[in-house]
């Protein structure tokens, strides 16, 4: 009885959000890490497991393995990167329209620099690993270019939205989301391409597979590294840590 009368008079208070755009970001925010977890985490074993694992085996093994597993493992892969980018875009741009209202201010120039300089970013990638220059395409060289191409992307987005109303979660998505946009650009303009080369799903010679090989596995590189920066942006305008305000 004394059990019961505690919990009748100090239960737990709870107030659920009225509205319905608290239980719409809510349900966007949900979506966008569930989708991002298989996203990233197919990324991380693309990378760090599978690109050792199936040159170790031998070819009928290997030729077995890649028919049965990499069609799966890809059809979840390029799907849950547009999945968790759409919930990702959508949510963000609410936050912009809350940050434009209370300025009195617009919004639409945070979100047409967003996707114009991220996609100039994929383009001028795009450019690198298409290019019939073949030591564009060695790693330091890519590397460093494509860190020169990223940097400032990012110093662009920020310089181009110094208007004092931008709060540290815009800004913060501005750089994480527009390096998921990358990333999803990555995946269905070039590694996808390039898979279906490998897979056979598009007829290709030996050394166009050989070729295409070589891309893909710059392509999932660069998304892995970029990764790493993408989700400290995430993380600070989740967390709320102010490094971004201007």
């Amino acid at each position: 009885m004394q059990v019961l009368a505690l919990m009748t008079f100090h239960s737990p208070q709870i107030a659920f959000p009225e509205g319905t755009t608290p239980h719409l970001q809510l349900m966007l925010r949900w979506i966008h890490f569930a989708a991002g977890i298989t996203w990233v985490g197919l990324l991380y074993f693309f990378v760090l497991i599978n690109a050792k694992f199936l040159p170790a085996l031998d070819a009928p093994t290997r030729m077995k393995v890649v028919l049965l597993l990499m069609p799966r493992a890809l059809w979840w892969f390029r799907w849950s990167s547009v999945v968790t980018v759409l919930a990702g875009v959508w949510y963000w741009m609410m936050i912009v329209g809350a940050d434009a209202r209370n300025a009195q201010a617009s919004g639409g120039h945070a979100i047409g620099t967003f996707f114009g300089i991220w996609t100039l970013a994929f383009a001028i990638e795009m450019g690198l690993l298409m290019s019939p220059a073949e030591a564009l395409k060695k790693r330091p060289i890519f590397g460093t270019l494509m860190a020169i191409v990223v940097i400032a992307a990012a110093w662009l987005y920020l310089a181009l939205n110094a208007h004092g109303w931008e709060s540290n979660r815009l800004l913060a998505i501005g750089i994480g989301g527009g390096l998921g946009w990358f990333m999803l650009l990555n995946v269905w303009g070039v590694i996808w391409r390039a898979q279906k080369k490998i897979l056979g799903i598009v007829p290709a010679t030996d050394e166009e597979k050989a070729k295409a090989r070589r891309v893909a596995l710059l392509a999932s590189r660069t998304n892995f590294v970029l990764s790493i920066p993408m989700l400290m942006c995430m993380a600070s305008a989740t967390h709320g840590l102010p490094f971004l305000s201007l």
